[in-house]
This record gives structure tokens, C-alpha cells and sequence, in this order.
């Protein structure tokens, strides 16, 4: 895993975790990386000291205990958005219009949406957040 320190062409700096380099390059021009702060596609790599994470960092075997802290805190919060956030899917967007507009009873809710149906959100004033959420071996 390759953890890059990113910046969107507003400024606003994230972290964006990587199978590898590849895996970035390819994200990056297939537009599916965005800023969690403005959704702007346009992501740019800063400088910065390169990290793999890995099972065994470390030249003795042991993890680093910062890595695992850091590793720990990520599974809580995803175990946290699992438990309290109903999974819409691709419906996303289509929920929550229907919540915005009282349709559907208000809830946290989670899922995937298209440029298209995020621009539509922001256009109808919806709030949401995009938190991209990486895979993690259990």
C-alpha cells in the first residue's frame, strides 16, 4: 500500500491510498480521484517522502506502532460508517434527493455516485461528503 500526499487545484490537501503507482496513474486519468474537501478531479502528487505500509514494516519484523495506529483508527472508522450508515449503493443520489425533499425519512446513508449525480446534488444544495474508503485485510 502506497499512501500519497495529494493536492486539488483549489488548494486542499488530502491523502490517497494506493495498490501502487500504477494503480494511482491510472486512477488519476480515469478521473476517479477527487478531493474529499470539493470533489474537483483534478488531483496533483506532492512532494513527500515515500511510505509503503505493509504487514511487517520494520527491519525486525515488527510494525511500526505509528502504522498500526494509523491502520487501527482507518478500521474504526469504516467499521463505524458500516454500522451507522445504510448502504444505498449506486441509488446514492436518488436517496438522497428523496431525504433532501422529505420524501424519505432522514438517515445516514452511503453509497456511489457519478459526476453527473454529484453535480446534480450540488446543484439541487444537497450536503454530502465524499470519503474515498480503501480495502483492508482483515
Amino acid at each position: 500500500m502506497i499512501i500519497y500526499d495529494l493536492k486539488c487545484e483549489k488548494g486542499h490537501k488530502f491523502e490517497g491510498w494506493f495498490k501502487d503507482r500504477k494503480a494511482f496513474e491510472e486512477q488519476k486519468e480515469q478521473k476517479m480521484i477527487a478531493c474529499p474537501i470539493c470533489g474537483s478531479f483534478e488531483a496533483q502528487q506532492l512532494p513527500s517522502s515515500p511510505k509503503i505500509v505493509s504487514r511487517n514494516s520494520g527491519s525486525d519484523g515488527k510494525k511500526d506502532p505509528r502504522e498500526t495506529s494509523q491502520m487501527s483508527l482507518l478500521q474504526k472508522f469504516q467499521d463505524y460508517v458500516n454500522k451507522h450508515f445504510e448502504d444505498v449503493g449506486e441509488r446514492f443520489a436518488e436517496v438522497a434527493l428523496n431525504i433532501f425533499h422529505g420524501k424519505e425519512d432522514p438517515r445516514n446513508i452511503k453509497g456511489t455516485t457519478t459526476k453527473q449525480e454529484e453535480d446534480l446534488l450540488k446543484d439541487e444544495g444537497v450536503k454530502f461528503l465524499k470519503i474515498p474508503l480503501p480495502k483492508l485485510d482483515s
